[in-house]
């Protein structure tokens, strides 16, 4: 059995969309680094969705699951 948990991770400038190289460089490491600490807690990446984060658009993000088993 496992538990899961969600997160929102917001990316810069409507991200992946219209981001200079370096932007998204800078969103793949803070993705990188949210992997990486949730694996070092004993938690897998399941699934990220690239969404909008707010009724208007005004940002945008990704929706990263994890999961680990049940202690």
């Amino acid at each position: 059995m496992y538990e899961y948990k969600t997160e929102i991770l917001q990316v810069s400038k409507r991200g992946f969309v219209v981001a200079s190289q370096k932007t998204l460089e800078e969103d793949v490491a803070v993705l990188d680094d949210l992997i990486n600490a949730k694996a070092a807690d004993g938690w897998e990446l399941v699934t990220y969705l690239f969404t909008d984060v707010n009724l208007y658009a005004k940002a945008t993000g990704i929706l990263v699951t994890f999961r680990k088993q049940k202690s």
